[in-house]
């Protein structure tokens, strides 16, 4: 079956000729190669009533002025409680995805299109691309992992099948993330499970301050959860491993070197972090509470691998059953 077009001026100018020489109907549709009811409808809405007369040009500009106004209605009003709800989430720097999703439990009709529409056309005042979303508008590309190996005792191969079905609370991701040339670090653990993330900052890349960065950050857990595993890159700064293995009573695997998305998931929770501190971040002049002041939004942002519940919702339901 030929799927149906819209007619064009051409069309229309035939159109309009074949009536003035009062051609039949049927004749009309079949030297036009359309369907009879589609000739009917097109002179029927846009001859002239009061001159009972078609003209293309006449026509054709009807049709655009139509198309024009067949635009779907937009459904994030200004003001609206939709409206506050959307622009609350997005100064907790939450995504559209991750609104929209939670959105429709709280009984809005909305999709994460439409939120980064109403961001594009400006509906929220101070809420850009740039600004608020994580990507500030840049598409994604994929990056390689710059580490220094070396000589681990258990590798990523090594690790027990349950920490890669992500059925147990406990088995971290960890990494560092580096500021401005000798302007320190962030040492980061992500959980697989929870999603949870912990954090801690470090004047420098030295083995043992890192050593004890490992430490500060597992000290910010707020939940019960066994330190099952840690798994790293093959950075440098990760030479203290044994000693981090007897401090937390743990056992650290390293994942192959030049292979990030071995640890993907702490990669991804990094290029969160980035949004708040990105490349060149002085973190001498980073507090330990502004920084978990952003850990905490990333831990209460909603994610979708876990149904759109959020970290500390997932470890909060743990604790009460």
């Amino acid at each position: 079956m030929k799927s149906y077009t819209h007619f064009t001026l051409s069309e229309r100018e035939s159109l309009q000729l074949f009536l003035e020489q009062d051609l039949s109907m049927r004749e009309i549709a079949r030297r036009l190669n359309r369907n009879v009811s589609s000739v009917s409808r097109e002179i029927k809405r846009n001859r002239s009533k009061k001159k009972n007369r078609y003209n293309a040009w006449r026509a054709t500009t009807l049709y655009i002025v139509r198309r024009k106004k067949c635009v779907r209605k937009f459904k994030i009003t200004v003001g609206s409680e939709l409206y506050y709800y959307i622009l609350d989430k997005l100064n907790q720097y939450w995504t559209p995805e991750q609104i929209a999703e939670r959105a429709k439990r709280e009984g809005y009709d909305i999709s994460f299109s439409a939120i980064y529409l109403a961001i594009k056309r400006g509906v929220f005042k101070e809420v850009t691309r740039k600004s608020h979303l994580r990507r500030r508008g840049k598409r994604k590309h994929n990056k390689n992992s710059n580490c220094n190996s070396i000589q681990p005792i258990h590798t990523i191969h090594d690790r027990p099948k349950i920490v890669e079905e992500n059925v147990r609370y406990g088995d971290f991701e960890g990494d560092t993330i580096y500021g401005a040339v000798g302007k320190g670090c962030i040492v980061t653990l992500v959980d697989r499970k929870s999603k949870l993330l912990l954090a801690a900052l470090s004047k420098d890349r030295n083995s043992e301050n890192i050593r004890k960065a490992f430490v500060n950050a597992f000290k910010c857990l707020d939940f019960d959860i066994p330190i099952e595993s840690i798994t790293l890159d093959n950075g440098s700064e990760f030479a203290a491993f044994e000693k981090i293995e007897k401090d937390l009573q743990t056992t650290i695997y390293f994942a192959d070197p030049h292979s990030p998305w071995q640890r993907g998931l702490n990669e991804n929770t990094n290029a969160l972090l980035r949004f708040f501190f990105p490349k060149g971040t002085n973190f001498h002049n980073v507090t330990d509470e502004e920084l978990q002041t952003v850990v905490a939004l990333i831990n209460n942002r909603p994610r979708k691998t876990l149904d759109f519940f959020s970290p500390i919702e997932v470890l909060s339901k743990k604790c009460c059953t």
